[in-house]
């Protein structure tokens, strides 16, 4: 359903937008995959992050929206598409669009696990306008919702993790970005007994393993990017489970831009004042094989994609395999 052939001046709305855009919503993410695919292991990360962006805003226009991005590619003066307070489409339903095109662009450009496209749609003001800053984040699984805080030393969360879950500390998995700003972090976690799982990219993908049961990674700390921190936030509101962040100023320009948007660098924002909307749509198509989606696996004529997509309202959570047959011709035998 797209917005074409309207009449001037129709009225947009927002409401039940989550029944007529989560379908469509995966449809984006898988397109924006399979462009970025093209480009996996060509060591090209602008190439890949180039197709996933030109691919989404192309979709993103078909769909029967009037939506304006919240988190996108940077400014206006950054970003030729996809750019933060770009309009798109031209249809019925007024919404904030958070985009992450390729999140992992270099682990995409070098074939490395854990690439993915990733949207987040809500009604208007439902996703926060986050500063493209630093965020320290904690994110949990939903028995540890509400059980848990970020300004507790690391040691007591990781006690109250293990109660949430019913097992000993050492039994936990918590994953945290290799850098070297998290050399303190990795020792206190090792300190109290948890393992610890480094990746070297997208804690986007990481957040959604903690907030999906079987994947035997428990949390997610350490500071990684804001405006991922406000697209974890709409799964994670879908998942039922929870994610904290506070906002780093590492400068006196940024803690300027802080106070122009309203952002108070010593509060630790939840799940829902990071993703408030009542009505959220999130999806994630992998791009280069991970442990919670496959990556595109192309055939002749043709490629695979494997997806997560969630609305909050209306409280589905789908894992779709999809088969796209992209040239005329083209034939496939399905296989499980």
């Amino acid at each position: 359903m797209t917005g074409k052939g309207k009449e001037p001046g129709t009225t947009a709305r927002t409401d039940h937008f989550e029944h007529a855009l989560v379908l469509e919503t995966a449809r984006v993410t898988e397109g924006a995959a399979l462009a970025a695919s093209r480009w996996v292991g060509m060591g090209d990360k602008n190439a890949v992050d180039g197709a996933g962006t030109e691919a989404m805003r192309e979709l993103l226009n078909t769909l029967d929206i009037r939506g304006t991005v919240v988190i996108g590619e940077g400014e206006m003066d950054e970003a030729p598409m996809l750019y933060i307070g770009e309009q798109l489409g031209q249809g019925q339903y007024e919404v904030d669009i958070a985009v992450d095109p390729v999140e992992g662009t270099v682990v995409t450009a070098k074939g490395l696990p854990n690439g993915l496209a990733v949207i987040a749609l809500s009604e208007r003001g439902g996703l926060m306008h986050a500063p493209d800053c630093y965020m320290e984040k904690l994110v949990v699984p939903p028995p540890a919702a509400g059980r848990v805080h970020l300004e507790w030393p690391v040691e007591a969360n990781l006690a109250a993790l293990a109660q949430s879950l019913e097992r000993g500390v050492e039994d936990l998995l918590v994953t945290i970005l290799d850098r070297e700003r998290h050399e303190g972090l990795i020792r206190r976690v090792r300190g109290a007994g948890a393992r610890v799982k480094l990746i070297g990219d997208g804690d986007v993908v990481a957040s959604l393993a903690v907030g999906v049961r079987g994947t035997g990674v428990h949390a997610l700390m350490g500071s990684g990017g804001a405006p991922e921190g406000v697209l974890s936030a709409a799964a994670m509101k879908c998942l039922g489970a929870e994610i904290q962040g506070r906002f780093i100023a590492e400068d006196d320009a940024m803690r300027e831009r802080f106070r122009a948007m309203g952002v108070d660098e010593n509060r630790v924002y939840k799940t829902d004042e990071l993703a408030s909307g009542s009505q959220i749509v999130f999806s994630a198509t992998g791009i280069t094989y991970g442990e919670l989606l496959n990556g595109v696996r192309r055939f002749g004529g043709g490629a695979r994609t494997h997806t997560l997509v969630m609305g909050y309202s209306s409280r589905v959570v789908r894992f779709i395999d999809t088969v796209h047959l992209e040239k005329e011709g083209a034939r496939v035998t399905i296989r499980v």
